[in-house]
């Protein structure tokens, strides 16, 4: 009996690593996939439509994107639309797919998702992965992360005892991203990073694959959203960066 608890223990204590594991595999697996049907509706969308529909919207009512989310994808923070520039033609596609679809839920994106063609969606997300992104900041050590920064903390370190795995395992060191599965998390408000781990919670947005999101979010607290939320959000800004990695700033 004491041999099956003391296996037991060891198995759950290794589940994170052998779940991010599968899920590395398998995102491998999508992002080629997905890379492969991108390219195909990317050669076959029209020259510019990408930079119509972002400034001017289309005949059937969607509206111009940088009414929202800014003249360069920059986002509007104080209106919690995120930032677009940057991220990966293959990841806005699934994005807007899956609002069109209603799997990811949203009231404002549903509508406008919908009435575009799936070419039109693949050559707005083309425009909007060429804009620059923020200035990358450097990788840290996360050796000088003070655990009393429970942002930093969490981000670079995590907590495995909980089951719970750093959030750069998948999103990259200083919030990168890495292909079109994981996306950047440094230049996204500190509002939308909480909305985001709030809906994946509830459950209105897909948790991504072997629902690894739903799982990581799930055993976030309210303050641990509030503390990895605004270490992200200050990524974008490398003064603030700094200030938030090592706890010399608010």
């Amino acid at each position: 009996m004491e041999r099956g608890r003391v296996a037991s223990a060891r198995h759950r204590g290794t589940h994170p690593w052998w779940l991010l594991a599968a899920a590395l595999a398998s995102i491998f697996i999508i992002g080629q996939q997905a890379r492969a049907q991108t390219a195909g509706l990317q050669a076959a969308a029209p020259a510019g439509l990408g930079l119509t529909i972002a400034t001017h919207g289309t005949a059937q009512g969607v509206p111009a994107c940088v009414s929202c989310h800014g003249t360069q994808g920059q986002g509007n923070a104080a209106a919690g639309f995120p930032r677009l520039a940057g991220l990966s033609v293959a990841y806005l596609v699934g994005q807007l797919d899956a609002f069109a679809s209603g799997q990811r839920q949203n009231p404002v994106m549903h509508p406008f998702a919908k009435a575009l063609t799936p070419s039109e969606r693949i050559a707005v997300a083309a425009y909007f992965s060429q804009l620059p992104a923020p200035v990358a900041v450097p990788p840290i050590d996360d050796a000088t992360i003070e655990p009393t920064n429970a942002g930093a903390w969490l981000a670079n370190r995590g907590r495995w005892l909980a089951g719970l795995p750093a959030c750069a395992q998948c999103h990259g060191p200083g919030g990168i991203g890495v292909g079109a599965t994981f996306p950047p998390l440094a230049g996204q408000s500190a509002a939308y990073i909480a909305s985001q781990l709030h809906a994946f919670q509830a459950g209105t947005r897909p948790p991504g694959p072997l629902g690894l999101m739903h799982m990581v979010a799930g055993k976030l607290s309210e303050a641990d959203i509030t503390a990895v939320s605004t270490y992200y959000g200050g990524l974008g800004h490398p003064v603030a960066a700094r200030a938030n990695v090592h706890g010399d700033g608010q």
